[in-house]
């Protein structure tokens, strides 16, 4: 059969055993060898091989993104992207811009909003969102999508009236003097919005999420593990996009799916199961909600918030309800992927798994932002992983100190503890939380500050090494779907994925060079794919 070899490079392979190597020789998008240039070329070069140059660059196993969304890149395409607004008057001004291309009474979509960032801390009434809007119903999902923007407009489209019922677990907030809605929503009090948002077409949708794979192709993606029912139309519409773009139309990205709870019958009547598909698309571990988000103090904390102490957050479901729903998973022997941000969430979540027989993949606890030492203790067991996403201490600080005071701070985003701990980790973006750019998330996790920012950094004792930080993009990623055996290294018989960079990130003298540093090649199957 004809191989591809790649030589000349620096090639970390994250194997132990050849930790570093010149050349990789591929065929049928495995690795078939791994070595020196000069004992490859002797071995392999012969007429029917293709041999790539990759210049002396830097090479590692393929990059993983442990979650996202890219059904959030996709709407990023589609929508009003908001992220990064440094003001409520820039983002007033970005919605009429867009609300001026709408016609009457056709929605206005958007995302990626912050407060945080508004050099007031405030964010629009519904007042000024009608002046900017009246003519279309808007509805704006925050950055954390715990929180969103309406104007009367959309209320208007949803019926609303005083005294409605809204979802468990959901908030129209009201002004204190009037009782009347303020234009935020909180949690799951969107439902009321969402369900009277006409549904984008197939063909809209699937375009968009094509252009997605591309976009995290070109950031050095070489796998992502994707949530995405809740947004693309409900499980088997999102089963159907994906197995036509990735197993028909053959687009290389290799995706596993994240299933959400409400699915979960669907994919007992279709006989599916963790790990069904093949190395393009499989289905994986089953999406639940522990709590919220620091934003809005809705994640749920074993003590209560240092800059509001009346409140713990809140619990997506009570304890019974939870644990139903993970014995529902354990029952068809799926494995779970919860969002806990709060460590009392987390600490809700653990007390159902011990109760509970392990499965054949690993359980996912995503997020653990916030934990105590005894939390750490119990996700060192191997069936565990904590899905951790470096960036969010770029969006999150410095307000997010206020949150949790200074006792607390010690246990904030703590991957250093984690790791040495023995837990496994895997890293991940949130996309569209975060960017998607894996070299942003390695930048925060060796640096824990943003880019642009000179300070001492924060929490600093929980930086981690380049080596820890490119691991949980690659090596952590492969043990999240049970794929240790596949991929994650550069070692004979894996995937053919790797990643090439325009600079060494193991001899960089600051870290900051990150940001200066590109993606020369994406590797798939042993195929450089377009950038």
């Amino acid at each position: 059969m004809p191989k591809t070899i790649y030589t000349n490079g620096t090639i970390y392979t994250l194997d132990a055993s050849q930790p570093i190597v010149e050349t990789i020789v591929v065929e049928n998008g495995k690795i078939i060898d791994v070595g020196t240039h000069q004992d490859m070329i002797l071995q392999w070069g012969r007429v029917d091989s293709t041999i790539i140059d990759l210049g002396g660059r830097m090479a590692t196993p393929g990059l993983i993104d442990s979650h996202l969304h890219l059904s959030g890149v996709a709407f990023q395409l589609l929508d009003l992207n908001v992220t990064g607004v440094r003001s409520k008057q820039e983002l007033l001004t970005k919605i009429r811009e867009k609300a001026s291309t709408v016609p009457p009474g056709k929605w206005m979509l958007g995302m990626g909003w912050d407060e945080n960032l508004f050099d007031d801390g405030t964010i629009p009434t519904i007042e000024e969102l009608d002046h900017v809007a009246p003519h279309c119903p808007i509805f704006l999902k925050r950055i954390c999508h715990h929180a969103y923007l309406v104007n009367s407009k959309a209320l208007e489209m949803c019926n609303y009236y005083s005294g409605m019922e809204i979802p468990m677990g959901g908030e129209v907030v009201l002004d204190p003097v009037t009782q009347k809605p303020t234009g935020l929503l909180l949690e799951s009090a969107s439902e009321l919005i969402t369900r009277n948002i006409p549904e984008r077409t197939y063909d809209e949708l699937k375009n968009a999420l094509r252009q997605a794979m591309n976009v995290a192709i070109s950031r050095g993606l070489t796998s992502v593990h994707t949530n995405d029912p809740n947004y693309l139309g409900g499980f088997d519409q999102t089963f159907r996009m994906y197995d036509e773009l990735l197993n028909q139309e053959l687009n290389r990205l290799r995706c596993n799916l994240l299933i959400d709870y409400p699915y979960l019958n669907q994919l007992k009547e279709r006989g599916m199961y963790a790990g069904y598909g093949n190395e393009r698309m499989q289905i994986g571990a089953i999406k639940i909600f522990a709590d919220g988000a620091f934003g809005r103090r809705t994640a749920l904390l074993s003590e209560p918030y240092h800059d509001n102490p009346l409140q713990y957050g809140e619990a997506m479901h009570d304890q019974e309800t939870l644990y139903t729903m993970i014995k529902e998973a354990r029952d068809l022997s799926m494995p779970i992927a919860v969002h806990t941000i709060g460590d009392k969430a987390l600490e809700n979540v653990l007390d159902i798994l011990d109760k509970l027989p392990k499965v054949n993949h690993r359980d996912r606890l995503i997020h653990v932002s916030l934990l105590r030492e005894d939390l750490i203790k119990r996700l060192t067991d191997a069936s565990r992983i904590a899905d951790i996403q470096p960036r969010f201490v770029v969006g999150d600080y410095p307000w997010v100190q206020e949150r949790v005071g200074e006792q607390r701070e010690e246990f904030l985003y703590a991957w250093k503890s984690l790791l040495s701990s023995g837990v496994i980790c895997a890293g991940g973006s949130d996309t569209p939380i975060e960017p998607i750019d894996p070299l942003l998330g390695i930048h925060a996790a060796v640096t824990r500050r943003a880019p642009g920012e000179s300070h001492n950094d924060w929490n600093q004792k929980e930086k981690l090494s380049m080596l820890e930080a490119v691991k949980l993009f690659t090596v952590g990623g492969a043990y999240a779907t049970n794929e240790e055996h596949k991929k994650g290294t550069l070692s004979r018989g894996k995937v053919a994925d790797m990643t090439v960079y325009s600079r060494n990130l193991f001899t960089l003298e600051d870290p900051d060079e990150l940001l200066g540093t590109t993606i020369e090649m994406t590797i798939i199957d042993g195929e450089v794919q377009q950038l």
